[in-house]
């Protein structure tokens, strides 16, 4: 099946590889299809790596946001027909302690990390479309780039790459992300505290 995907996708191009990617985002799953093909396709054809890396997370993009419009309708209790209570519940509370992060750093991790139920849960949770959509493309963007490169890089050793090392990768990846929000987090509380004190300052002199 992958190799018929392969040539299809092929003939197509960046267009092939836009509708897959949006399939398996959505209601359809295509374990690694996509990592692979942003790799032959690179390898191939090394000049439209950009382009071939940006249609794969255009269409990873429009699929979330089918199955994030189809969790925001139905809220919690779309959630709960098709998981078991203990996984939304465990999702759920991850989503509430890291808030965006918990779509950035799925969004890195190969299978089999359930990303979708994290889709589902920033719509069931009634995230803000525009907040979503950079979650998902920065983790898109940064797993299907960085396959361009090794693509370019290394040739067809990055198939062997992937395969080998997809999944340390993406751990390290997704903890570089969660080093990023975190920083981000403390800068904010840092940025935030003199405020607060000026306005505490301005509250006891009156």
């Amino acid at each position: 099946m992958i190799a018929a995907i392969q040539a299809w996708a092929s003939e197509l191009g960046g267009l092939g590889m836009l509708v897959i990617a949006a399939l398996d985002s959505s209601f359809l799953s295509f374990p690694q299809v996509n990592d692979l093909l942003v790799i032959f396709l690179s390898v191939r054809h090394p000049a439209r790596m950009p382009y071939y890396a940006g249609m794969t997370t255009a269409g990873s993009l429009l699929g979330c946001f089918v199955l994030y419009g189809v969790a925001r309708t139905g809220g919690d209790v779309f959630l709960r027909k098709r998981f078991s209570a203990a996984r939304v519940d465990r999702g759920m509370a991850l989503y509430r302690r890291f808030g965006l992060l918990a779509v950035v750093v799925p969004a890195l991790l190969p299978p089999p990390m359930p990303f979708k139920l994290f889709v589902l849960m920033a719509g069931a949770a009634g995230v803000v479309p525009w907040r979503f959509g950079l979650a998902i493309l920065i983790g898109r963007g940064i797993r299907y780039f960085g396959e361009g490169y090794l693509a370019v890089r290394y040739g067809e050793q990055a198939v062997d790459i992937a395969r080998e090392h997809g999944a340390e990768t993406g751990l390290a990846l997704a903890a570089l992300a969660v080093a990023g929000g975190v920083a981000y987090y403390l800068l904010r509380r840092q940025r935030s505290q003199p405020s607060r004190a000026g306005r505490s300052a301005g509250s006891n002199a009156r």
